[in-house]
């Protein structure tokens, strides 16, 4: 095991950061949940300068409220100003962020807001390391329910992906954060599923699953990322990319039946 380190965790109450808190905790570190609900905000800053007292690292696993491009982008924009300057006073060594496989190929969208945060996290004062994701499965239930329109049916984008499972991410992130070796500057890898799926395949397991009778439609949403990279194999890993389990139906069949049919209004 890694020597123990502290280590300020920024999303901490999110789809990934709550497992990266755990994991590092299980691992034997001294954790800094920054969240809000902790009290700390990494966009006004309150709080910010107590929590990375004695940090050594950061992992940067939030997410903004709005998938909207203006608003993701000012979020964005302003937590990873505050947790390189706040870090950059507080001592802090390196930061690791959350992205998305294919960010690059973005231009519009929540995708060109993630294009910024990786852009202002590297450009900072404190060395930064990027790990780009696939989409998560617990993505798959929140895109359901926000594509429900009333009369039965779900309309969910058209997306070729490799969905991955937050927990396995968040495991190679903590591992980013404590590893000692320096890896090449521009090294950006990538972390993904075992296997390529198909968006709406995936949602119609989730429902029959949940014994749902929704219908499950796809549809063309290139705003929901920004262009069609999300058609044409833009989301999906590149070569050496890091494949890890479970697939979204092992990882599905792991969840309690009642589970199932709530986590959509738990996930954030």
């Amino acid at each position: 095991m890694e020597a123990r380190q502290r280590i300020a965790v920024a999303g901490a109450t999110g789809r990934v950061g709550r497992h990266v808190v755990d994991v590092l905790e299980s691992d034997g570190h001294d954790v800094v949940p920054i969240s809000r609900s902790n009290g700390v905000d990494v966009v006004t800053g309150d709080g910010l300068a107590a929590a990375l007292v004695g940090a050594t690292t950061i992992v940067d696993a939030s997410t903004g409220p709005s998938p909207d491009e203006e608003a993701a982008t000012a979020f964005f924009t302003a937590s990873a100003g505050n947790l390189q300057e706040g870090g950059a006073r507080a001592g802090v060594e390196r930061i690791v962020v959350v992205s998305i496989i294919g960010v690059d190929h973005f231009t519009a969208g929540y995708g060109a807001a993630k294009t910024a945060h990786e852009r202002l996290s590297l450009a900072g004062p404190i060395p930064a390391r990027i790990l780009r994701a696939a989409q998560f499965h617990e993505f798959v239930p929140q895109l359901v329910d926000w594509g429900r329109n009333g009369e039965g049916v779900s309309h969910v984008p058209e997306m070729r992906t490799q969905l991955v499972a937050a927990r396995t991410v968040a495991e190679e992130l903590a591992r980013m954060a404590t590893e000692t070796t320096r890896p090449a500057p521009a090294s950006i890898p990538e972390i993904a599923g075992p296997r390529e799926e198909r968006l709406v395949e995936a949602a119609r397991l989730l429902v029959s699953r949940r014994g749902d009778d929704l219908r499950i439609e796809e549809v063309s949403m290139p705003e929901l990322l920004g262009g069609d990279v999300n058609v044409n194999g833009g989301l999906l890993p590149g070569p050496g990319a890091i494949l890890a389990g479970p697939t979204f139906e092992e990882w599905l069949s792991q969840i309690e039946p009642r589970a199932a049919r709530v986590i959509a209004k738990t996930v954030s």
